[in-house]
This record gives C-alpha cells, structure tokens and sequence, in this order.
C-alpha cells in the first residue's frame, strides 16, 4: 500500500483517537458559536497505518505526543520547517526491523572495497539518470555523460560525479542564464531544497524499516551529518526531483517563493512513478527495494544494488 505524505501549512491541533490520527481546526475548535455536531464535522481523521510522511509548516501546530509515538511506532517520518518554510527537523524510529541489531553489525563490518564498489554503482546510476533527464529536457550533448557512466571506477576515484554535476547543472536550464546550483542560490534552487529534503525523508525511513543505521554512510562522512547513508542512497533518486522541479517551472510564471501550490506539487515527490529491477512502482515503494537490497549487499547475499532506472 502506497503511504500517505501530508502537509499541514495552515494552524491545526493534531490528536490520536482509536489509531486515528485526528485533525481539527483550532478557529473552529475555539468557536463558542458553533455547535458541538458542526465541529464534528470540520474534523478529518486519516489511519495512522496509512501515512508515510508528516510535514509540519506552521508555528501554530499543536501535535500530542501519542500522535508522534504512534507515527514513529509505524515508521513514518516527521519532518519540521523553519520560519522560510523549508525542511529544517526529521525524526524517525529508534528502531524499524527486528533483526535491527544483526543488520547493525553487517553494516558496520562492511569492508572498504565492498563501499567503494557500492558507490560506484551509486554514482554510475546517478548519473545515468541525470543523463536521460538532459536528454529528455534540453538540447544539451550528452554523449559526454554516457561515456562518464562507463569510466566510473571504484569508489568513484576520478570524481566523475563532481564532473557530471557541473556539466548537468549547467545545462539544466536553458532558459535561467548562469544558473548555479546551491542551497542560497536563487530559484529555482528553493524547489530543488524543498524536494530534496522530501526525498531525503523517504530514503531515511525506508532506511530504517530496513534496520539500517542512516549515519554510517559508504561514501559520506560528515561527522556533523546523521543521516550520511541517506544522504549516500538518494544520489540515483535525486534526478526525479529535478525533473519534476523542470516541469513545475514551464507549468508555473513565478515560483520565486514557495506558495502552497508548489510545496504541493514537490509532496508528489512519494508517488512519483519509478522504474527498478525492470517494473513500475511509485518511488516510496522503489526506496525500500533499494534500502532491503543494499542490506543484502552487506550481508554478502548480493552483489549489486537496486536502484531505479529512468526510461531513455
């Protein structure tokens, strides 16, 4: 069953009741005028079974701590905004899979080699799909990167990634003259934050459904980072954002602040459709093929990660 993403951009007091997570409208709530039968029905209450991704963008949200023990005991990811609005908290589980600990340890007793192989098959992905995304969408060469997906070496010694990223960034859009990708840059870099705090969530939960420790990456290591391992698994997944962030730009005149409509546009990110070990799945889905395949990576029963592939 594909999860529920919600976001909740306006005040609300979220409650549990009967493992219903309950929503109500603080106005109305607070409304002495209205009638006990009226406030009922300005209630809305959504299985806690059902929900994935919790987004909490406003200051006024009231959330009990049984709704959040209840969230994380169903592994769903709770993710906080700042006051520009952008993904700034994430909480998830202490712990997703019951075999947890052993996962731990064939984790943390992963070799150097078997890392470094990992993220070749991380980054080779990674900028296949990249590639398809220029080739889909610009009239940019790209003949250049496919040859780069062939080159990439063991743990990624020639930093081809860096070389495709700059080749890929400066040719993504074509209308927005010397664009440069950064987390303060000017937009659409708003948009592509904003997904790719989203998709970040996603690979962290499916992460700890699959007893995996998102600190310990195999190519990141910021010591200041918790999430390295996420931060390591969303590399192939990014270029879905991206394309999504092109199709929002030609569908929207100005997306220079990030309105309701937008942020609802990038929360599709979840049931994006996606491509991995040859079927179709939304990406939610997709992201747990792939954290459940690179355990098995660890605990030697595969060799090769499943990542999902964009259609050429």
């Amino acid at each position: 069953m594909i999860k529920k993403t919600l976001c909740f951009s306006n005040p609300a007091y979220l409650s549990l009741r009967n493992k219903q997570l309950v929503i109500q409208i603080p106005d109305v709530e607070n409304n002495d005028t209205l009638t006990p039968e009226f406030k009922r029905m300005n209630e809305r209450t959504i299985p806690i079974e059902d929900i994935g991704v919790v987004v909490l963008d406003n200051k006024r949200i009231t959330i009990t701590t049984g709704v959040m023990e209840a969230l994380l005991e169903n592994n769903a990811a709770l993710i906080t905004c700042d006051s520009r609005n952008m993904p700034t908290g994430l909480m998830l589980p202490l712990y997703g899979n019951t075999l947890q600990n052993e996962r731990f340890r064939d984790q943390l007793d992963a070799s150097l080699p078997l890392r470094k192989q990992l993220w070749q098959q991380t980054i080779r992905q990674k900028i296949a799909n990249q590639e398809v995304v220029l080739r889909r969408h610009t009239e940019a060469e790209t003949r250049c990167m496919q040859v780069w997906v062939d080159e990439v070496r063991s743990g990624d010694a020639d930093n081809l990634e860096a070389r495709a990223a700059a080749y890929y960034w400066r040719n993504l859009f074509p209308q927005i003259p010397n664009f440069v990708r950064g987390r303060d840059g000017e937009p659409p870099n708003n948009l592509l934050n904003y997904g790719y705090a989203i998709l970040r969530a996603v690979i962290a939960r499916a992460l700890v459904g699959s007893g995996l420790l998102p600190t310990l990456g195999i190519h990141h290591h910021n010591r200041y980072n918790a999430y390295c391992l996420a931060d390591d698994v969303m590399e192939p997944y990014r270029p879905y954002v991206d394309e999504l962030v092109i199709k929002i730009i030609h569908k929207y005149a100005d997306y220079s602040e990030l309105t309701k409509e937008l942020k609802a546009e990038l929360l599709n990110i979840p049931v994006l459709d996606v491509i991995i070990d040859g079927k179709r799945s939304p990406l939610l889905i997709a992201a747990t093929q792939t954290t459940a395949s690179l355990y098995k990576c660890f605990s030697g029963e595969l060799r090769k990660v499943s990542y999902p592939q964009m259609e050429g």
